[in-house]
């Protein structure tokens, strides 16, 4: 028999979101679960929400809790600890959160238990270790963007990251089709539902549409027409 498991993912910038971020998570987890039996009832994720964000800031795992109070299921399995939390103070409040519903959060990509009590010092010096460097490796990652970023301007150069969507033909018709259902009246989540229906790609080309996604992308879409026409007047 199969234990039940939630999993988590979760991405910390908007670029990432249709990127392989989600995918890559999945995959680890999906590998972890079948070399243990385990079965992964509900994904849970946070799209563009930052590590350093406690609990309640974070719809996805706000939800995760939710489920989690609601059933019987005690297990949850993430990529690594970084999905949980970036920063150390807000990794072992969360964590804490976890522990104090009898719930075991592990990590796929080594197996290891991050939930491990107080009580026992081993555990928690190797939580806390994997969740210092992980802290250490974000501040290394920005400084080296800032630098890069920094290098670039003094050079005359432009930094740009990755295109918005709607920057491909294909793209800007789909665009164009949620745009047609939302002046016919229908909500996100039901436009979501008919391009998940119609087996629309996103732009990863894994996962399905979500209504904050498509809202997202309307609201970019309406603020860039309403530049162009403040730039015309």
């Amino acid at each position: 028999m199969k234990t039940p498991a939630f999993s988590y993912l979760r991405v910390s910038g908007r670029g990432q979101i249709d990127g392989d971020g989600f995918r890559r998570q999945a995959e680890t987890i999906t590998r972890y679960a079948k070399a243990n039996r385990i079965e992964i009832v509900q994904q849970f994720r946070d799209e563009g929400v930052s590590g350093t964000k406690e609990a309640l800031d974070r719809p996805g795992l706000t939800d995760l809790f939710v489920a989690l109070k609601a059933n019987g299921v005690r297990l949850v399995i993430v990529e690594n600890a970084t999905r949980i939390a970036r920063d150390l103070m807000v990794s072992e409040i969360i964590l804490a959160e976890f522990r104090a519903l009898g719930v075991k959060v592990v990590s796929a990509d080594g197996g290891v238990d991050l939930t491990l009590g107080n009580d026992d010092p081993t555990g928690k010096l190797v939580r806390q270790i994997l969740s210092a460097v992980s802290e250490w490796e974000k501040c290394l990652i920005v400084q080296k963007l800032r630098a890069s970023r920094l290098r670039i301007r003094r050079a005359g150069g432009r930094c740009e990251g990755r295109k918005a969507y709607g920057s491909t033909p294909a793209e800007q018709a789909v665009i164009e089709r949620i745009q047609a259902w939302r002046e016919q009246g229908k909500s996100y989540a039901e436009i979501a539902g008919l391009l998940n229906a119609e087996h629309v790609l996103t732009r990863s080309g894994e996962g399905s549409w979500h209504p904050t996604q498509l809202q997202r992308i309307v609201r970019r879409v309406q603020a860039s027409l309403q530049r162009r026409k403040t730039g015309r007047q």
